[in-house]
């Protein structure tokens, strides 16, 4: 796989010139399911300079870019086929039956290997693990679960830690899930990183989401060809699901999606990071270190972080490369962007990387969802830019889409993910049966 990125990056610069649950259940069965993890954030990167001749890609930067790739997985199911192209978007590209994760039960479990884009809209395989209820109705409810991935190895991605016994890593959401799946819900959980792992890249989550959904729905022992899909997620895996909500319209107009719920979501990358060690050190500054990692590997033909970090810097990608959400969270405890620069650069201002920040944000797409949206988050989130959400909800409204929105009676991020996920739960099963959608706006 890693050949393969590699080589994606050598023609990209060559052709430089030329893309159905009641509350009491859930209520019985959520508080263990904790989804509280901080916040998608970036920052600490900038454009690197063009290096090599107009048609060829400089071998000193093209190790630099390998160099920035996540650890290959050793799992000939992840490689991407040489005919990538010739495959649709959201076509199977290869399935297989999977032992059930240890927190699951009365289901069987497939893993979905299928074609998407990424940011640029190259051709990249993507994966998703999918969960068919024992009892189901043929066509029932379709959830599209995006999973809180704050992290930069491809080992952290759902499709690995679905079946981890690191406590660390287990998704700690399997409570909340088995009851949707006994209510006859299939659930799709798509490794919204991508092939990269590309935190930060929230664009590419909502893509990758979507041909998740499209896969799923033509895979035939899933049983879900016609059914009505519903899109959750919060806080990192809440930007997958809001940019899912977003594109859908253009992206993959056909999908019959009811309704989505997100909370937590950081909807402008730009203020995000300006919040998270831009200029003093920060607890969370691992979150934005790994966010630069993350946007370097999905636009290396822009971006190549190893030439603008000081050797603090160098030592902490090192240590962060393969690195899941507690790793980073220790390796960038107590650091800020200008540690890790070199000469403490400040790159907020630089035009390439504030278009890709923009790029990236939700708050800055013209789209509008056609789903009714059900948005949560606590009102005093430190975490966020809160008035992005409010900017973003107020143009949704506008232009006539019904959206619910709950203020959580918490004072951060991370309660404000357990508080929402009963209501949020019981958002999409009424869209599921087909009752009118409320409004806040």
């Amino acid at each position: 796989m890693g050949r393969h990125l590699v080589n994606r990056t050598a023609r990209r610069s060559t052709d430089a010139q030329r893309t159905t649950g009641r509350r009491t259940s859930w209520s019985r069965a959520v508080v263990p399911a904790v989804l509280a993890v901080t916040a998608l954030v970036c920052g600490t990167l900038t454009a690197a300079p063009a290096t090599a001749e107009p048609g060829r890609v400089d071998a000193a930067r093209l190790a630099k870019i390998n160099a920035a790739l996540p650890t290959p997985l050793h799992d000939g199911f992840y490689s991407t086929p040489k005919n990538i192209a010739k495959y649709k978007q959201g076509q199977i590209i290869s399935t297989r039956a999977r032992p059930n994760p240890p927190a699951f039960v009365g289901v069987k479990t497939y893993q979905i290997k299928f074609r998407s884009n990424d940011s640029e809209n190259n051709p990249i395989s993507a994966i998703t693990t999918v969960l068919v209820p024992l009892r189901k109705k043929a066509n029932g409810p379709l959830l599209s679960f995006q999973h809180i991935v704050n992290a930069v190895g491809l080992e952290c991605a759902p499709s690995q830690v679905l079946w981890t016994q690191d406590p660390n890593l287990t998704i700690r959401e399997a409570p909340a899930l088995n009851v949707v799946l006994q209510q006859g819900w299939t659930v799709s959980i798509p490794d919204h990183l991508g092939p990269r792992s590309a935190y930060g890249a929230a664009k590419l989550g909502g893509q990758i989401s979507l041909d998740a959904i499209t896969a799923t729905k033509n895979f035939t022992p899933a049983g879900v060809k016609y059914s009505k899909v519903g899109l959750a997620g919060y806080s990192g895996g809440g930007m997958a699901t809001a940019w899912a909500a977003a594109l859908a319209p253009k992206y993959a107009p056909k999908l019959n999606i009811v309704g989505a719920a997100y909370g937590g979501v950081p909807m402008n990358l730009i203020k995000m990071a300006e919040g998270l060690g831009y200029n003093r050190p920060h607890p969370a500054f691992g979150l934005a270190f790994a966010a630069a990692i993350g946007l370097a590997r999905e636009y290396s033909d822009k971006i190549t972080l190893l030439d603008y970090l000081s050797p603090k810097g160098r030592q902490m990608f090192s240590e962060m490369r393969n690195a899941c959400t507690n790793d980073v969270l220790r390796i960038g405890a107590g650091h800020s962007a200008r540690q890790v620069a070199k000469h403490g650069l400040q790159i907020f201002e630089n035009p390439t990387f504030r278009k890709i920040g923009a790029e990236n944000s939700l708050d800055q797409y013209a789209g509008i969802p056609k789903a009714p949206i059900f948005e949560w988050h606590s009102p005093t989130d430190v975490l966020i830019p809160l008035d992005s959400i409010t900017a973003t909800t107020r143009r949704y409204c506008k232009a006539g889409t019904k959206v619910q929105t709950m203020l959580t009676p918490s004072p951060e991020h991370m309660s404000a993910a357990v508080i929402g996920v009963v209501p949020a739960m019981d958002f999409l099963s009424a869209r599921f049966r087909g009752e009118p959608a409320p409004s806040t706006c």
